[in-house]
């Protein structure tokens, strides 16, 4: 009984420490994202990701839904994905390419990447060209709207 007494601030620390971790990934992601409207580029077999690309900082957080991490891809047909987690980190590049070269920033290259989370990851990523200027109108991908759900 004396050492579960013992063990207790030490798992208290623990939780508190993770979930500092999470106040602070969550803390970054509203500051940096939360103002942007997002965009839904598709890859592989229609598989969706919502983009948020914060122009000004040159980085874009990429969203995954969370019924394709843990069943895979092709839900109402053969899984062809038997392990998401496996495929992951390529799929949210893959994402993340697709959505530079889709908004005519072919030119641009990935320098980093930052996992949040098994459903975020962003992108830092580098232009020959300028940065735009706050309130710049720029390419939007046609198709899909953001949280909308589309058969």
């Amino acid at each position: 009984m004396r050492r579960r007494a013992a063990l207790l601030p030490i798992g208290l620390v623990s939780v508190g420490l993770a979930l500092a971790g999470c106040t602070t990934g969550f803390s970054y992601i509203s500051r940096n994202y939360v103002a942007l409207t997002p965009q839904v580029v598709t890859i592989g077999c229609k598989e969706p990701y919502e983009v948020y690309d914060n122009r000004q900082l040159r980085r874009m957080l990429v969203v995954s839904d969370a019924l394709r991490e843990y069943a895979g891809c092709n839900l109402s047909e053969v899984r062809i994905d038997p392990d998401p987690a496996a495929s992951r980190v390529k799929r949210f590049r893959t994402a993340a390419r697709a959505y530079l070269d889709e908004t005519v920033r072919e030119d641009c290259r990935i320098t980093g990447e930052t996992v949040f989370d098994p459903l975020k990851s962003e992108f830092a990523y580098a232009c020959d060209a300028p940065i735009e200027k706050r309130g710049t109108v720029v390419p939007r991908l046609p198709g899909r709207q953001p949280g909308l759900n589309q058969q």
